[in-house]
């Protein structure tokens, strides 16, 4: 045996595992790193797309539910408001004499021409004057005369009951008529019937052209109006077989024309949103179906715009990713190539997308423009004539006001300002009642001081008692004077007596007003003038009796304030004083506030 060991194995040479190639591995780290940024960046895409589209699909909904909901009562308003306002005409109309005078002398030469006289202050539809066999002997409508009505449900129903009836019917037309008729009598014996058509037709069909259909149903279910005439006379399940909702909106879209809402008759989709609610009228309920308009399209819009903002990372995620290849191989060139391409088409698509969102916010800024005008039209006429009186007493403490600061007199000028912030004040309670103006009753009145309503009153009556120079003597109690009320109505009411006041007192030299306020059981309020008197006590507040010049006053203005005074729960008298002039008194309960009965 040698004695020389043998040489080691690889010497000279590396390991066998230091041979091995170290770059696939840090390949195959980063192949991994990448699936795993492209599995999280594919979750919180999916999870943001998710979120996105529920919050922004439930809020939207919510919006059109309330938006619906805020019409509906609308609706409703508007229905109880004419059926209110008419169901007052046959009681007014039943009472005055020349009617009286025209059915017991069968003299009707000039009855049509007072009817129509009266068409456009009360705003009904027509007005029919009836003898005692059901003829028509004067009407609005010239062509009904001598129409026998005999047998008409409304002219039965009047002739055998002593109130006011409502009666609807669908004659051969096809169109439901509404009508309040009353009977009219003298001395217990009939002589005919007035009769005031409500044209609740013309208030249904202001409805059309909105995004929803809308019935008015009876308490049997049966459908009287509608936006889709094909509904009337049918109940809802019906109606729907025959004229589904959907399809009755784009109809109403149609009808209102392509301006609005473009040439496509399909923007709106087939889920509809069903309200509705009771109308305080026989068991009415007024129903509307009203299209999710809009919603999936705007969803979609903000989606499509989280989707490029995903889509421009990912881009550029991949970008990043074939800069390197292209350091590599031609292949990765290749392929970044086509990424920048793809890039250049989501570029274009972003942009067209955009344009696209850009034209549906100025179509979505037109439509509430065009509804806020429509709404503004509406109320311009009842806010004009409400604010015209508070406007001329504006104007009049102005001119004085600047007359006084140009004398160097700034105190007195404060006084006018503050009379002017009144007025205002007065003008701001006058547009609110009239956004209530359909909750007309007992559960819109509130507390009420009377010293304030008397203020309110003598601020407004003040620039024509001062034209006339008229001596104010007031007798009113430091502490509050509480009854239960309506601040703007009892105004109303002061404000009439005092201009009858001055009325009374324009052949007088010397004028005088005397308002006492007292409280006892119920609080009084007394308003006193030194004129001529009252001649007849017991018809001064029956409609139509007036003491005026004619053009001067219908006679209807302290048939109304008694009418207000009676609904507070109240009483309006009227006498002579003792050393002449008139006297009026409003008595009102007391109103006795929690705190103070405590």
């Amino acid at each position: 045996m040698s004695d020389n060991p043998p040489p080691p194995l690889h010497r000279t040479g590396s390991p066998a595992w230091a041979v091995l190639p170290r770059r696939p591995f840090a390949r195959l780290n980063g192949i991994w790193m990448l699936r795993v940024f492209l599995v999280s960046f594919l979750g919180l895409f999916v999870v943001s797309i998710w979120a996105a589209n529920l919050f922004l699909t439930q809020r939207l909904t919510d919006t059109i539910r309330n938006r619906a909901e805020i019409r509906l009562a609308l609706y409703s308003g508007t229905i109880m408001s004419e059926l209110q306002r008419s169901s007052v005409v046959p009681l007014l109309l039943s009472r005055d004499p020349v009617l009286n005078t025209a059915l017991r002398e069968g003299d009707f030469t000039s009855t049509s021409q007072r009817l129509i006289s009266y068409l456009e202050e009360i705003g009904a539809a027509s007005l029919v004057l009836l003898d005692q066999s059901g003829r028509v002997v004067a009407a609005t409508d010239r062509a009904r005369l001598g129409e026998l009505r005999e047998n008409e449900p409304f002219f039965r129903q009047a002739i055998s009951s002593a109130e006011t009836v409502f009666t609807s019917n669908e004659p051969a037309t096809g169109r439901y008529d509404f009508t309040f008729s009353r009977h009219i009598t003298e001395n217990n014996q009939l002589l005919g019937v007035i009769m005031v058509e409500v044209n609740l037709s013309r208030v249904v069909d202001q409805w059309r052209g909105a995004s929803e259909a809308v019935f008015i149903t009876q308490e049997s279910g049966e459908i009287i109006l509608a936006t889709e005439p094909r509904w009337r006379g049918l109940m809802e399940a019906d109606a729907l077989a025959r004229q589904d909702a959907p399809s009755a909106i784009r109809r109403a879209i149609q009808n209102a024309g392509d301006w609005a809402f473009g040439d496509e008759g399909y923007i709106f989709g087939d889920d509809t949103l069903r309200l509705s609610q009771n109308i305080p009228f026989r068991g009415w309920d007024i129903v509307s179906y009203t299209a999710y308009a809009s919603v999936r399209e705007r969803v979609n819009g903000v989606l499509a715009l989280l989707i490029m903002g995903f889509a421009l990372v990912l881009a550029a995620a991949f970008y990043l990713l074939s800069r390197r290849a292209r350091l590599q191989t031609a292949v990765f060139q290749r392929e970044s190539a086509e990424l920048r391409r793809l890039n250049d088409r989501l570029s274009r698509e972003i942009a067209e997308r955009e344009k696209a969102q850009r034209d549906l916010e100025q179509a979505e800024l037109s439509l509430v423009q065009s509804q806020k005008l429509a709404a503004l039209g509406e109320m311009s006429a009842a806010v004009s004539h409400e604010l015209n009186q508070p406007l001329a007493a504006m104007k009049t403490y102005l001119a004085g006001a600047k007359l006084l600061l140009q004398r160097r007199r700034p105190e007195e000028a404060m006084s006018s300002f503050q009379r002017i912030d009144d007025l205002i004040e007065r003008m701001g309670a006058i547009t609110r009642q009239l956004k209530s103006y359909a909750r007309k009753g007992g559960d819109s009145f509130t507390p009420v001081d009377l010293r304030d309503a008397v203020a309110g009153a003598m601020t407004m009556m003040e620039p024509q008692m001062r034209q006339m120079k008229v001596d104010i003597s007031q007798v009113i109690p430091a502490h509050p004077v509480m009854v239960l009320g309506d601040m703007v109505r009892l105004e109303q009411v002061i404000i009439n007596l005092l201009r009858n006041a001055l009325d009374a007192m324009k052949a007088q030299e010397a004028r005088q007003i005397e308002i006492l306020l007292a409280e006892g059981d119920e609080a009084v309020l007394s308003v006193r003038d030194n004129g001529a008197g009252i001649e007849d006590l017991d018809q001064l507040f029956e409609p139509f009796y007036t003491t005026k010049k004619p053009g001067e006053g219908v006679g209807l203005g302290l048939a109304i304030s008694s009418g207000i005074v009676t609904d507070f729960g109240g009483r309006l008298r009227a006498r002579n004083g003792e050393t002449g002039g008139a006297v009026f008194e409003i008595r009102l309960p007391r109103h006795q506030m929690k705190g103070a009965a405590e």
